[in-house]
């Protein structure tokens, strides 16, 4: 027979703790309560509980004081606060404190019942986090170490999550990783870009809405904060978002509801919210673009994804992964990085990070003959990580400032400021644009042009120039 789950709750009022008892006991779970502080720590070192449920205010201490105590002494058990109806600041306080989740009262049924479901899940999949976690995000460097850590904490709170990281350092693969290693991994992960949907339809695309609300919405849509129902949504490029729909995403992620466009009524949605962008999200703040009441709500946690150049001894693992999958996607042998190539990629500062080595070892892996590539078939400018920032107005495409197989070192030396150096530098960034432009497009032109920002005739005639077939 299965061991019954239990739970501790704690509140100084009588009312609140029979409704969470009773509650609780339907979902099957034994309940244990105190009263205060003393009483709570009494229970807490007699027994084991699963879920642990305190109030903010109590006769002889402070909740907050109760979560720091339960996530150091009993790291094991999920512990959520309990506050005054629209009390933000308390809420993420106690999630600062190491809090799974918040409630507030009036006790919202539904609320609590997703809350405590989430708890108990968590306890299931716990057992298996460092694992997973560490097949997910490659590295043994000190930098990806600590970063696999804070993940295995923070996966187990339900607390908004900021990923903040250059472009190309795999944010979305850290939320993921966030949400399969949490309670919510059996429900679904929906990623957005904020910066992909029009302003006009943004709200309608969060929250949906109902048929007939406007010129066009022949029926119901739900969503995307329906979508996430019970499990992650993920803003990504969260800085893109305009200033009024700031304020009804707060709204949203403070009520843990939403109101689809033309309806009467609010749906109460269970969500947990993980945000990122490349951008320096608090001099937004500073500047006015960035709401900080917003800010300080997503942001109740903080993680930061190392740029590749601060974990140079993790490239050759992390290159052998990428054309170990890349083979093996093309049914081929897996080729190896020479002396020469691993050496020009330490010295390369990957302003596009692992999206980035990505794409050169693709193309590498695309173009090279034989199973050995080298420092030419990575087709890579002579950059080292203290080198001057890209030639102002050139392509933005990570792979952008590659030159092609064969080139004269001399010529693409950015500090070799002669006159003959500086058009050759220049028309190798731009021979590797569109060459890299070609490829992504099957060498279709008009697209080509068309991705590159030019006419066709001006594509027609670089082709020619530069003597590219």
């Amino acid at each position: 027979m299965a061991e019954t789950r239990s739970a501790l709750v704690i509140d100084d009022e009588r009312d609140i703790r029979e409704l969470l008892v009773m509650t609780l006991g339907r979902m099957g779970l034994r309940c244990d309560t105190a009263s205060s502080v003393s009483e709570a720590r009494s229970q807490l070192a007699r027994n084991r509980y699963d879920l642990c449920l305190t109030d903010m205010r109590l006769p002889d201490g402070s909740g907050l004081e109760l979560i720091a105590e339960i996530s150091q002494k009993h790291p094991d058990t999920p512990v959520a606060m309990i506050t005054a109806f629209g009390n933000v600041e308390a809420a993420v306080e106690a999630l600062k404190a190491g809090a799974f989740d918040f409630v507030a009262k009036p006790v919202e049924l539904t609320v609590l019942r997703d809350l405590v479901r989430h708890a108990l899940e968590l306890n299931e999949s716990r057992r298996s986090t460092a694992d997973t976690v560490a097949s997910r995000l490659y590295g043994e460097s000190p930098a990806m170490a600590k970063l696999r850590q804070t993940i295995g904490k923070v996966a187990r709170s339900q607390a908004p999550v900021y990923i903040a990281g250059e472009s190309g350092v795999g944010k979305e693969l850290v939320a993921r990783t966030i949400h399969a290693e949490g309670g919510r991994a059996s429900g679904p992960f929906v990623p957005v870009n904020c910066g992909a949907i029009p302003a006009e339809l943004m709200e309608s695309e969060f929250f949906g809405h109902k048929k007939g609300s406007f010129t066009g919405a022949h029926a119901d849509k739900p969503g995307l904060f329906q979508a996430a129902d019970g499990g992650t949504l993920f803003l990504d490029e969260v800085a893109e978002l305009p200033l009024p729909m700031q304020v009804k995403l707060l709204r949203a992620i403070q009520e843990k509801s939403i109101r689809p466009v033309g309806a009467q009524a609010e749906v109460v949605v269970d969500v947990r919210i993980l945000s990122a962008t490349h951008k320096d999200l608090a001099a937004l703040v500073a500047d006015g673009r960035f709401r900080q009441d917003l800010y300080y709500r997503i942001n109740v946690i903080e993680l930061r994804v190392p740029p590749l150049r601060e974990r140079l001894d993790d490239l050759p693992g992390l290159a052998s992964k990428v054309l170990e999958r890349l083979a093996g996607a093309q049914g081929r042998a897996i080729p190896r990085l020479g002396d020469d190539a691993l050496e020009a990629l330490r010295a390369y500062a990957f302003p596009g990070n692992v999206r980035e080595l990505e794409n050169i070892l693709e193309r590498a892996l695309a173009l090279a003959e034989g199973e050995l590539l080298n420092a030419a078939d990575l087709r890579l400018p002579r950059l080292s990580t203290q080198g001057p920032a890209p030639v102002a107005g050139a392509p933005a495409a990570p792979a952008a400032a590659a030159p092609s197989a064969g080139a004269d070192p001399r010529t693409l030396n950015p500090r070799d400021t002669s006159t003959s150096a500086l058009p050759s530098y220049i028309e190798e960034i731009e021979r590797a644009a569109i060459q890299q432009a070609l490829q992504e497009n099957r060498y279709n032109k008009t697209r080509t042009a068309a991705a590159l920002g030019i006419t066709f005739r001006a594509l027609r005639y670089k082709l020619k120039k530069l003597g590219i077939d």
